[in-house]
C-alpha cells in the first residue's frame, strides 16, 4: 500500500462515529451480555476462516452494519459463507444480535469498534465481498478525511480481497456519492465499475436489501446510490 504523509487528507487511520445512544433495552442487554461474547471477532492475532468458522470458506465483511438488516439477510441467503460485521454504535450492535438470534445465524462473527482493526488483521487475498453501506457522509470538506471511502482504506480494502472478490458502496448523499467515484476511479487498476448503465446504479440489485437508513433517506426525498466494484486480478 503506498505510504501517505501525515496530515494527508485521504489518510485514515480509524473510523469516525459515536459509540452508543439510548439505553439499551433489558432484553438488548442480555445479547450484549450473553450472545455477543460467543460470536465476537477474537480482539488479537490474525483473523481466518478457519479461526471463526472451523473451516474454509467465502468470507464476507461489512464496515458499519447499522442495525444488522443487511447482514442478517446475506447471512441468511448464504450460510455456507463466512459474515464478519463490524459497527461501533453498540445499539446497532444489540439490534444486529437480534436479528442472529431470531435467524438462528451460525455463519456470523461481530466487532463492536473500529473496522480498520479487522481489516488489518485479515489475510492478503481473503475476502470475498466488502460492503460500505451508507456510511456517515462527513459532509463538510474540513472532515472529508474521517470519510471510509478514501485512498488508505480503499488500498487496504482492496489488498485483503480476493480476485473477482466485490467491494459494494451505497450512499443516499449526493457529495459521498461524487467523493466514492472521484476515489474509486483513481483505482483503475485495483477495481472494475460493474456499472454499464445509468440504472446499474440507481436501483438497488437482487440479493441487496433494503435498510432503515435507505428507507429513512427515502421517506426524506433523497436517492440512494449502489456502486458495485470487481478486485481485478
Amino acid at each position: 500500500m503506498t505510504p501517505h504523509k501525515q496530515g494527508d487528507p485521504t489518510t485514515l487511520n480509524r473510523l469516525y462515529g459515536r459509540s452508543s445512544g439510548h439505553k439499551l433495552r433489558k432484553g438488548q442487554q442480555e445479547l450484549v451480555d450473553s450472545l455477543l461474547p460467543q460470536i465476537a471477532v477474537p480482539e488479537e492475532g490474525a483473523i481466518t476462516s478457519e479461526r471463526l468458522f472451523g473451516d474454509e470458506r467465502p468470507l464476507h465483511l461489512e464496515i458499519g452494519f447499522g442495525g444488522g438488516e443487511h447482514l442478517a439477510y446475506r447471512a441468511d441467503l448464504l450460510p455456507d459463507h463466512g459474515f464478519i460485521g463490524c459497527e461501533p454504535f453498540l445499539n446497532g450492535v444489540a439490534t444486529a444480535l437480534g436479528h442472529i438470534r431470531d435467524q438462528h445465524l451460525a455463519n456470523v462473527r461481530l466487532w463492536r469498534g473500529d473496522a480498520l482493526d479487522v481489516v488489518r488483521r485479515l489475510p492478503d487475498a481473503s475476502l470475498s465481498f466488502v460492503y460500505v453501506l451508507h456510511p456517515d457522509p462527513w459532509p463538510k470538506a474540513r472532515h472529508s478525511k474521517r470519510r471510509m471511502v478514501n485512498d488508505g482504506p480503499v488500498d487496504l480494502i482492496a489488498s485483503k480481497m480476493k480476485p473477482g472478490g466485490e467491494l459494494r458502496i451505497a450512499t443516499d448523499h449526493p457529495v459521498y456519492l461524487e467523493w466514492a467515484l472521484m476515489i474509486m476511479q483513481r483505482r483503475t487498476k485495483q477495481f472494475a465499475w460493474l456499472a454499464e448503465k445509468p440504472s446499474d446504479f440507481l436501483q438497488r440489485p437482487g440479493g441487496w436489501p433494503g435498510t432503515r437508513y435507505e428507507a429513512k433517506a427515502a421517506r426524506e426525498g433523497r436517492r440512494a446510490y449502489y456502486l458495485r466494484y470487481q478486485r481485478c486480478s
